[in-house]
């Protein structure tokens, strides 16, 4: 673990990571955690563990793995931020083969953000891509400074703002930023950007855009929003989709669950796919839910919960051939 290659690449990660000696006292931590903690990783070097790892149970069980030499977990355990906050997280600590140990810090959604059921499935999910995002990213740009022309350049920067969204994606599941972050949004922006997404795949399906070009920008939080517009195009696309378009209207009188929204911002993404099979048209955004053997069934519930934190809705109709995902999202009073 002594290597500088190893410390370069670690402190890339989106993940905390530390080493401690034998004495329990810090002696390296990436960024990743130093941010967490609310402290600078030069400051952090050589205090003791015990400051940020204040529960003697805690560190009874760090003394553990150390003695023991093994794997050694701890679930929800809590952390203190040098600016005298919080943090429940999940630790793993594991001997690094000179007298220490490795620490590996997965911060955790506040309890009191965390009423989602699917907010809650979805932890385990955004701990396991974090590492996997932070090496696309790094392959990425090698090959963008590696490649020749602006079009391969292109596609590998396409890739790295992906995988910094995706990341931002996962950062707001675990930690305490896990609210949306509202701004003006413009729709059309989020459609074209996610056109250039669908046509860099191997096999891209047609795409036809139906833009009503009068309308203004909605307030919300543009990467979540685009996860959406996404979603439902991938989706479609895994169903068989051969053709999608892309649709804006402004619409009165929508009720998005208990709230009428006199006027509304509506995102059709229309398929020519094979439909929803009826056995699931009841249970289609529920999680775990998913008309593919190989789906998931979280990206549809998963679009809902963004619809629903942006005070919107999101609804299925059609037919088979001509399926219809619609996105409703509030406009400004001023608009309506």
């Amino acid at each position: 673990m002594n290597g500088q290659p190893w410390q370069a690449w670690a402190e890339q990660l989106a993940t905390g990571v530390a080493l401690v000696d034998a004495d329990l006292r810090v002696r390296w931590l990436n960024p990743a955690l130093a941010e967490l903690l609310g402290s600078g990783t030069r400051s952090t070097v050589g205090q003791p563990l015990a400051l940020w790892l204040p529960a003697p149970e805690d560190l009874a069980q760090a003394r553990r793995a150390l003695d023991e030499a093994r794997f050694v977990q701890l679930r929800e355990a809590v952390l203190s931020a040098f600016d005298e906050r919080t943090l429940e997280v999940d630790l793993g600590m594991q001997p690094d083969g000179e007298g220490g140990l490795l620490l590996e810090v997965h911060a955790l959604a506040a309890r009191s953000q965390a009423a989602s059921p699917l907010s809650a499935t979805l932890r385990g999910f955004a701990h396991e891509v974090k590492n996997p995002l932070a090496g696309l990213r790094g392959a990425a740009q090698l090959l963008q400074r590696r490649v020749d022309g602006t079009e391969l350049q292109a596609l590998a920067g396409l890739i790295i703002d992906e995988a910094d969204r995706l990341a931002a994606l996962a950062n707001r599941l675990l930690h305490r930023d896990h609210a949306a972050q509202p701004g003006a949004v413009n729709i059309h922006q989020l459609l074209d950007r996610l056109s250039e997404l669908l046509q860099a795949a191997p096999s891209p399906p047609r795409l036809r855009h139906d833009y009503d070009p009068s309308l203004p920008d909605v307030r919300g939080d543009a990467d979540r929003l685009q996860q959406v517009l996404l979603n439902l195009a991938r989706n479609a696309v895994e169903a068989g989709a051969r053709t999608l378009t892309l649709r804006t209207r402004a619409e009165h009188g929508v009720r998005a669950g208990a709230r009428m929204l006199r006027s509304a911002l509506r995102v059709d993404v229309i398929d020519d796919g094979p439909g929803v099979p009826a056995e699931l048209h009841d249970t289609l955004f529920e999680p775990l839910v998913s008309g593919r053997a190989d789906g998931t069934g979280l990206g549809l519930a998963l679009s809902r919960e963004i619809a629903h934190e942006h005070g919107g809705e999101l609804r299925c109709s059609g037919r088979a051939g001509e399926t219809v995902f619609s996105l409703y999202l509030p406009l400004e009073r001023g608009h309506e």
